[in-house]
């Protein structure tokens, strides 16, 4: 960085000096750690030669606080990807089994929104269809917080639910499945080129609930970018300023993953070619009936506890899925 020539590509130059700032708290937060386990070395050295129990106890409990500062810092170094610290957009579709599918979508819904309660952190709603009986056909939100990409790239996929159908008056077992992408929202410094010419813009009045403004203004907003055939809404803001401002958000940031994605073999994942959403494509399994367990098909991580992983319990997931061969 000290030569003149670092600064003369502006953007490769803010780069540099984004990545450094983000790595430098984990080389402090690195050194720190290490700082604790010599220490830790040298009270169990005392410990051993007073043989005093209290120390040992003391001793104990420091490296407990070490492994787990040093577990975290594992992962913050696994999330090293180009947009792994960016917010994220995420998409769920309900696949076949027609109103099972769609509140098994839903159930996703509030299944990702407990786990960003859970972390603290900012989701919100920016469109959603819901079904005709019950559940969600389809909703997208957007999620903001440190590595939120870079956590949320692991539920990318077909998620299929197994389970005595609340809808099925016969009591029988259903397989219903949903599909989840994800995109990590670009940052207004990187510019996407979108021609006016490209847009078709359409106004409509939002669906749901929301009173008598949503019944009356054609505040909805639907954006199609003609050349990829891209489709984006918005209807959950009362303002149609505020729905295109959200809707051109989600667009960007779906034509610049479009874009690496012809660029670059290694960013594929970023949303993979869309499977049909029905059996056979899945990564997890989330089994109600006849036994009770959450499979990742990828990583092999089984959870007994399907409460909790549909309270919103996924980071035992999303850090096998880090440290496994899916990620490169």
């Amino acid at each position: 960085m000290a030569r003149e020539s670092f600064w003369k590509n502006q953007t490769r130059a803010k780069n540099v000096m984004k990545r450094r700032s983000q790595l430098r708290p984990l080389k402090e937060q690195f050194e720190s750690a290490k700082e604790e386990l010599e220490e830790a070395f040298i009270l169990l050295d005392l410990a051993e030669e007073e043989q005093d129990l209290k120390t040992l106890k003391e001793v104990h409990a420091k490296v407990n606080t070490i492994e787990e500062e040093l577990n975290r810092l594992e992962i913050l170094h696994l999330l090293g990807g180009q947009h792994d610290h960016r917010n994220a957009i995420v998409t769920i579709h309900a696949g076949a089994g027609g109103t099972e599918a769609q509140d098994w979508a839903e159930m996703l819904l509030r299944m990702y929104l407990r786990w960003c309660e859970n972390r603290r952190y900012n989701s919100q709603i920016i469109d959603l269809l819901e079904g005709e009986e019950a559940g969600i056909k389809s909703v997208t939100f957007t999620v903001e917080g440190e590595y939120v990409y870079g956590y949320l790239k692991s539920e990318v996929g077909i998620h299929r639910l197994v389970r005595i159908s609340p809808f099925d008056a016969s009591g029988r077992r259903h397989t219903s499945f949903a599909a989840v992408f994800v995109y990590p929202e670009i940052e207004e410094d990187i510019v996407v080129e979108i021609k006016e010419d490209d847009l078709r813009i359409d106004t409509f009045r939002a669906s749901g609930a929301g009173g008598q403004h949503v019944n009356k203004t054609s505040s909805a907003v639907r954006i199609t970018h003609l050349p990829t055939g891209i489709v984006v809404q918005c209807q959950n803001e009362r303002s149609q300023h505020r729905n295109k401002e959200l809707a051109m958000k989600v667009l960007k940031a779906r034509l610049y993953e479009l874009e690496e994605k012809k660029k670059a073999e290694e960013r594929d994942k970023l949303a993979k070619e869309k499977k049909e959403i029905a059996w056979g494509s899945q990564i997890r399994s989330y089994i109600l009936q006849p036994y009770r367990l959450v499979k990742d098909h990828r990583t092999e991580v089984e959870v007994g506890n399907v409460d909790a992983v549909l309270d919103g319990d996924l980071d035992g997931f999303m850090k096998a899925f880090l440290v496994s061969p899916w990620v490169t």
